[in-house]
């Protein structure tokens, strides 16, 4: 059995001398003579060199060259590179918004404002459904319900909620009508003159062209008034239902506003009578469309209506 001593790494013999064929080397430790000598035993030791560790007290720990591998290293007995450090992650708030738990809306009301609210919105719900059924009975076909509640379903309707079907007519207006007007003026010097037509639709078209927002005046207000005469008025002119004098007089003071407008009258003239006239022509069919129509104008010719003096000169308004 050898004996070695772990802290000097040499044999165990009298006065620490060095073994056969070896001299004792500087500070009295048996150092061997060559690479080649070999312990009491016969076994030949490997060189030695000292390998520092970063470890606290820089303690030295000698490790046998034959332990060391000679040559590169193989890919796989290689040392793995060292993992990048890992990312400072920044946490986020444990709280975006409201804090936890906290109310919002109506649960945030008091139970006093809770049940102020419910009725609101049950007042709403009911009215609604209220509506939505008075305006399916009213464009229904006549029914029971609407033979025995009728007048109460046009009390709910009319006028605020009226419907027609006039968005889907069967039969779409296929007639451009221009409502035209012609005025007698009392001069100053006692004559009268007859001026000409005064296309009044056309001017309306005029100030709509190009124009984002219209007036309701400039859409409707001669368009109704001619359609309101007509509705109240036979082929003949003559008054047809009871509002047919209402409908004169609407169209007679639209036209006299017209024409002072346009200085028909002139220099110190007065309008003394006004005469009203409808142009009616066809929108011409498509291309594709095999139907005929006639391409000439049709006209629908009023009396004369005098003007009372207080619409002379516009002053009614």
């Amino acid at each position: 059995m050898d004996a070695y001593d772990e802290d000097s790494n040499v044999p165990d013999g009298p006065a620490g001398t060095a073994g056969a064929g070896g001299t004792a080397g500087a500070g009295g430790t048996g150092r061997p003579a060559d690479s080649d000598d070999s312990s009491p035993g016969g076994r030949p030791t490997a060189p030695e060199r000292s390998v520092r560790l970063p470890a606290p007290g820089e303690r030295s720990v000698r490790v046998p060259a034959s332990a060391e591998p000679s040559g590169p290293l193989p890919d796989s007995a290689r040392p793995l590179p060292a993992p990048p450090p890992e990312p400072a992650y920044v946490s986020a708030p444990a709280e975006s918004g409201p804090r936890a738990g906290t109310r919002t809306g109506v649960a945030a009301l008091s139970p006093r404002y809770q049940v102020g609210a419910a009725l609101a919105l049950a007042v709403v719900a009911v009215t609604a459904c209220v509506h939505l059924g008075m305006v399916f009975l009213h464009v229904a076909p006549p029914n029971t319900v609407t033979k025995q509640h009728g007048k109460a379903i046009d009390e709910w309707i009319y006028p605020e909620f009226e419907q027609n079907w006039k968005l889907f007519a069967p039969n779409p207006l296929q007639q451009n009508i221009a409502v035209q007007v012609r005025a007698e003026v009392r001069t100053t010097d006692g004559g009268t003159r007859t001026t000409g037509w005064y296309d009044l639709s056309a001017q309306d078209g005029r100030a709509i062209d190009g124009n984002l927002l219209p007036s309701h005046t400039q859409q409707n207000e001669l368009r109704r008034a001619w359609d309101f005469y007509v509705a109240s008025h036979d082929s003949d002119n003559r008054p047809a239902a009871l509002r047919g004098a209402l409908a004169e007089q609407y169209l007679r003071r639209i036209v006299v506003l017209r024409l002072d407008r346009e200085h028909a009258a002139g220099p110190g003239g007065v309008v003394d009578r006004v005469q009203v006239r409808s142009r009616i022509t066809n929108v011409p069919p498509p291309k594709w469309s095999g139907e005929k129509v006639p391409d000439r104008p049709a006209y629908r010719l009023l009396p004369w209506w005098s003007v009372p003096a207080d619409e002379a000169e516009g002053g009614v308004r």
